[in-house]
């Protein structure tokens, strides 16, 4: 019995995997694109017009450092390096859970196919059933296309939090620079 079918499904679970961690990082660049413009126009804007002390100055600066490094750090370094196959990836199972609630009717199947083929290398003797039902589901399965459950369109809805802060700063730095030059310098210095 071939095993094309099942190497076929097994494909497409590691398809969606890395589709799975690539949306995961166009979430990540946005959220830490949107997160670096909020918060250098809060710390500029406390320090232009608040003219603080050295303590808090220090304190808006380290702030601004760690909550940057924190969200580039968690929302996009970690899933690339679960996208390169780096630390502790979700795993076929996984993987299978996730797909099962963009398709609910798949859900059971695929995770019974999964244990399925496990057992089968797992026993010995004559396994030609199991195997055939193993490639069976898998055909049938491998039918769907589970990298269609991720959708990278809809990071686009984390732009309409992104663009107006982004226009914000634009037409401040426009207009009023010495709001981010002058702060900037004092937070820095």
């Amino acid at each position: 019995m071939s095993t094309h079918a099942f190497d076929k499904l097994i494909d497409q679970i590691d398809l969606f995997i890395r589709k799975y961690y690539k949306n995961q990082i166009i979430k990540g660049i946005i959220w830490f694109v949107g997160i670096l413009l909020l918060t250098l126009l809060i710390v500029s804007g406390l320090e232009y017009f608040g003219r603080f002390g050295t303590i808090v100055r220090a304190l808006l600066f380290f702030s601004f450092i760690f909550t940057n490094l924190f969200v580039l750090i968690n929302y996009f370094l970690v899933p690339l390096t679960k996208l390169y196959s780096f630390g502790k990836r979700i795993d076929r199972y996984q993987a299978s859970n996730i797909i099962g609630s963009f398709f609910p009717d798949v859900s059971d199947r695929l995770l019974n196919t999964l244990q399925l083929n496990d057992e089968l290398s797992a026993q010995s003797g004559n396994l030609e059933l199991i195997r055939a039902s193993v490639v069976q589901r898998a055909s049938n399965l491998s039918a769907i296309p589970f990298s269609s459950a991720i959708d990278v369109k809809q990071n686009l809805k984390y732009l309409k939090f992104v663009v107006p802060v982004f226009i914000l700063v634009l037409g401040i730095a426009v207009f009023v620079p010495s709001f981010f030059t002058e702060s900037s310098k004092r937070v820095v210095n």
